[in-house]
Formats: structure tokens, C-alpha cells, sequence
């Protein structure tokens, strides 16, 4: 059930303030840190940030996909290393259990996920499966009540700090591609789970991704996701429909806080006896960063409403990812043209978001792979 209205515009307001008071002011120093503060993730704990997406009756808010867009403007405001703490809790690390686990799945991990005292992690990608998650190779061999989990995990966000991942493995060699992948929920911890270093990254530092080696890993058969082999690859394409469209508002967040910086930046530096924002050429760049970062922001706001009156919004919800993510690129871009030197130097937090930003176009789907799945359902859509 969405949330009264006055209730969602007081947590909307209350993030705004967060953000606006808590985050921007250590934007540099977590970059420089590579560490989100624990006062600053115990304070996301306490607003029930962690589970803004998991229903009420496990502990979280429980808010529709529009009221977490609507959140998710707001935390795109500043730095996106603070938004990722969380956002394995709402998106990818719980959403799997949400959709498709039993119900003790539910009840052992979706309450810790919610508070944040779990940390989900989502463990699809491999050296040779990415962008194809249909080939993935980690096994999992049954073995009595247990399965047995081979294989590496390539840039799984929050790997070093995961209570539990949601690991994708081939349970059937016999069948090839996406129908012999099955998905496990698998605590950190058990013998023979090897955390990776920490990738050293271009950008968004205060997160944390690293390999994940399995070896002779042995679970539980309740550990299978459903209870159900060979349902992985559906509930990996049906978490990133939801993680789609929070990336997307979390892009145009970013664009937000973008345009306003050079409005503000512009309105004070002068060149030729005037400030910058005068002259029509430094106008037309933010004119058209905002034009983007609005036509975005509709289309996250109308397939968030059309996912919640449940309609099938794959395709629009790759468009949006693909749509926000190659703006807020662009977006960037402009911000540095307008800053001249200073949006080259570290100083001024403009290269840094320049950096950041760049990840947007790659994770979760590259553009390419939204492309992929916008040109095939528009000819299954004219097949009939």
C-alpha cells in the first residue's frame, strides 16, 4: 500500500536533509578516506533507509517503485559511494528474496536486510559472464542435503562487508544457457569463501567491490533460492527491472545536484567584466542539461507508476537506464566545460562526479545491453 501522502513528503524531506546537511559536507573526505563513516550508516540505519523497498511485515517501509524513485532523486543529490551502502539492501541483495523466496527465506534474512544489520550482495557476474548471464559457469552439485558451490564472482559490490549473497550457479550441466541456472542464498563466512582485495576503481571510492571464490562451498538445499533449480536467470532479469529504475533516478538526482552547481558556480565566476551564466553559450549547456535531466525524471516517474499498477515494464525500464545514465554522462561533461580549469581540479568535487558517474553506463546493464533488450521487445511486440 503506498504511503499517506504527508507521510512520503516528511521522508522525502527528511533524506533531503540528510543529504543536503550530513553528506555533501564529507563528500571529499570519504573519497579521500575510500570509507563511508559508520556514524553515517548508522544513521541510514535508523531512518530505515536499508529497506525502503522490503515490505512492512519484515521490517521495512515498504514503499511502492514511485515513492522510491521519489527517494532515490534525493539521495542522488551527493556522492554516489553513499547511496551504494545501501542500495544492495533495496535492489539486487533482497529483491530476489522478496519475488521469489519461500517464505523461511523470508524470515531469516528479509528483517536483518531491512534494519541493515545484513548486508546483501548480488553474486551474478564472472570473468567470462557479464553482460551474457545466461553463461555463467560456477556450479553447484547436488549432494544429498547439500549443494556443492564452485566457481569465481567478479565486481560483487559490498562482497567484504556481504552477510549473505545471492549467487548464481549452473545446477544442471545437461542444459545450456539461462534454463540450468539456479540462484542460492549463500551467508558469508562458510568454509571455503574467499573475499577478494578491493578493486582499485576510477571512480566512487567509499565503495568497495572484489572477487568472490567459491571452493568446495557446501550449503544447505534450503539455501536454493525458491526451492526451485533452474529459476536463476528469471529472477536475475526481474531484480534488475527494479534496479533499473532506482539507478535511473539516482542519475537524474546526480544531473540535479549538477545543474544547480553550475548555476551557482556560474552566477559568481566572471569573465569579461560579467559572470559566466550570462553569456547565451554557457546558457544553451545548462538549458540543455536540464531539458535531459527533466525528460529523464518523467520517464523514471511514469514506468515507476506503470510497474506499480503492475504492468510489464522491461523494456521501459531499460530505456530508462539507458536514457538516464548516457545524460547524467552528458551532464557531467558540461559541468566541467562550464567550471573551465576548476572542473578539472579535485578541489571543486566536479572531476570527482565526472568519475563517478561514469559507472552508471556499465553496471546493472550496460547500454549496450539495454539497447539489446529495447530492440527485442519491440520485435516480439510487433510479432504479436
Amino acid at each position: 500500500m503506498p504511503l499517506p501522502q504527508e507521510s512520503l513528503d516528511e521522508l522525502v524531506a527528511a533524506v533531503a536533509r540528510f543529504v543536503k546537511e550530513r553528506l555533501v559536507p564529507i563528500e571529499n573526505e570519504t573519497a579521500e578516506n575510500d570509507k563511508v563513516p559508520d556514524s553515517v550508516i548508522q544513521t541510514m540505519k535508523e531512518m530505515g533507509l536499508f529497506g525502503m523497498s522490503i515490505p512492512e511485515e519484515y521490517g521495512g517501509l515498504g514503499l511502492t517503485m514511485e515513492e522510491e524513485v521519489r527517494v532515490a532523486f534525493e539521495l542522488g543529490r551527493t556522492s554516489p559511494v553513499f547511496r551504494s551502502v545501501l542500495g544492495t539492501n533495496n535492489g539486487i541483495g533482497s529483491q530476489g528474496i522478496i519475488m521469489f523466496g519461500t517464505e523461511a527465506q523470508k524470515r531469516r534474512y528479509l528483517p536483518g536486510l531491512a534494519s541493515g544489520e545484513i548486508i546483501g550482495s548480488f553474486a551474478l557476474t564472472e570473468p567470462e559472464a557479464g553482460s551474457d548471464a545466461g553463461s555463467v559457469r560456477m556450479t553447484a552439485k547436488k549432494d544429498g542435503d547439500h549443494y556443492v558451490l564452485n566457481g569465481t564472482k567478479r565486481f560483487i559490490t559490498n562482497a567484504a562487508k556481504a552477510g549473505v549473497f545471492t549467487t548464481f550457479a549452473r545446477t544442471n550441466p545437461d542444459i545450456p544457457g539461462a534454463k540450468g541456472m539456479s540462484a542460492f542464498l549463500v551467508p558469508n563466512g562458510l568454509a571455503g569463501i574467499e573475499i577478494g582485495k578491493a578493486d582499485k576503481k576510477m571512480g566512487q571510492h567509499g565503495t568497495t567491490t572484489s572477487d568472490v571464490v567459491f571452493n568446495d562451498v557446501r550449503v544447505d538445499a534450503d539455501a536454493l533460492l525458491g526451492g526451485v533449480e533452474g529459476q536463476g536467470f528469471k529472477a536475475a532479469m526481474q531484480v534488475l527491472d527494479r534496479g533499473r529504475l532506482h539507478i535511473s533516478a539516482v542519475c537524474v538526482g546526480v544531473a540535479e545536484r549538477l545543474i544547480a552547481d553550475c548555476v551557482r558556480y556560474g552566477s559568481q565566476r566572471k569573465q569579461f567584466g560579467k559572470p559566466i551564466v550570462e553569456f547565451q553559450l554557457i546558457q544553451a549547456m545548462l538549458a540543455d542539461s536540464y531539458a535531459e535531466s527533466y525528460a529523464a525524471k518523467s520517464m523514471v516517474l511514469e514506468t515507476a507508476r506503470d510497474r506499480d499498477r503492475g504492468a510489464d515494464v522491461s523494456m521501459n525500464a531499460a530505456a530508462c537506464k539507458m536514457f538516464a545514465s548516457e545524460m547524467v554522462g552528458r551532464v557531467a561533461d558540461k559541468a566541467v566545460q562550464i567550471y573551465g580549469g576548476a572542473g578539472y581540479i579535485a578541489d571543486y568535487g566536479i572531476e570527482r562526479f565526472y568519475r563517478d558517474v561514469r559507472l552508471f553506463r556499465l553496471y546493472e546493464g550496460t547500454t549496450q545491453i539495454q539497447q539489446i533488450v529495447i530492440a527485442r521487445a519491440l520485435l516480439r511486440n510487433a510479432a504479436g
